[in-house]
């Protein structure tokens, strides 16, 4: 693996979910891996799990680490020929290519814009970074993508099925926030990797990219979606044809006991509770997302690890 952008950079799914798992049980098996090797990991935006569980990853693996929060208080270029006498101090060009001299794999996470859906779509902080670096890039979340926590869900869902096609349902739920659709667009993707029965269910309005769910079911009715799941993701976006606007915050889309019957429960965290989930269902045992949690530290390691392997 040369860098992990997308999901479409893993060349064998089942694999590498198989190699994960090995990991899990012997997390510092490869440490001399990462030997005098580093990882920068660029924030533009804040992190819980993706950072702490990438550190771990790689210290795992014998990295050594370094953060840079960035936010707002670096402001990076990324157009070409611009004259740079607004807020702009410095070019991806050169920031890059200086990083690139202290790392061996640079992280990037960068949020999308929700209001210019061609300017996120070309994924332009994340492709940017490709582009001038010297080194792998790793996606912590992108503007349209987050393929470390999708490489997690096929782990916990393999981990954790008891037939050989699950039942597999991705549900919208309420959230009072314009978020992104970056957890549900790689949750699709990846599923469709697995031998697995997926199904969307939203309200009207909130149709993510056909060029992503294709021919994958969709059901504007939630219960009818929900009938005989064995796995339940639940997740918020917003609106995708009327780019990153609110049109529904109905609080009947609200995962319960009731709807989600025997299934496990699957969310990528942070989840307002209350809102998007009920208490009786988070405090279950049907729910997994604290183990999702820790399988976000193996779904990082085993990318570490092919890229590292790559570099010898």
């Amino acid at each position: 693996m040369k860098y992990y952008i997308d999901i479409d950079n893993i060349q064998n799914v089942p694999k590498i979910i198989e190699e994960a798992i090995e990991l899990k049980k012997k997390p510092y098996s490869f440490k001399s891996l990462g030997t005098n090797k580093t990882l920068v990991m660029l924030f533009f935006n804040s992190s819980l799990r993706t950072r702490l569980s990438t550190e771990k990853a790689a210290k795992n693996l014998g990295m050594d680490v370094m953060i840079l929060n960035v936010n707002d208080a670096w402001n990076l270029e990324y157009e070409d020929g611009t004259v740079m006498n607004l807020n702009t101090a410095e070019h991806v060009k050169e920031a890059a290519q200086v990083i690139s001299q202290y790392a061996d794999v640079i992280a990037i996470r960068a949020f999308p814009s929700l209001t210019d859906k061609e300017k996120d779509k070309s994924e332009f902080v994340i492709n940017s970074f490709k582009r001038y670096a010297s080194v792998p890039i790793v996606n912590m979340e992108s503007a349209m993508a987050h393929p470390l926590q999708a490489l997690t869900d096929a782990i916990t869902i393999e981990e954790l099925k008891q037939k050989d096609k699950p039942k597999v349902v991705l549900s919208w739920a309420p959230h009072p926030k314009a978020l992104p659709h970056a957890v549900a667009n790689s949750f699709v993707s990846m599923m469709k990797e697995l031998d697995v029965d997926l199904s969307i269910t939203h309200p009207e309005g909130y149709d993510l990219d056909t060029e992503i769910v294709k021919d994958i079911p969709v059901y504007h009715d939630q219960n009818e979606a929900l009938k005989d799941a064995d796995f339940v993701y639940v997740k918020n976006w917003s609106s995708y044809s009327e780019y990153g606007k609110v049109l529904s915050k109905d609080a009947n889309w609200m995962m319960t006991k009731e709807k989600l019957g025997k299934a496990k429960f699957m969310h990528c965290l942070p989840v307002r509770r209350n809102m998007v989930v009920e208490d009786a269902v988070l405090d279950s045992e049907q729910s997994v997302v604290i183990e999702q949690a820790n399988n976000r530290t193996f779904a990082a390691q085993v990318v570490l690890k092919k890229i590292l392997e790559n570099l010898k």
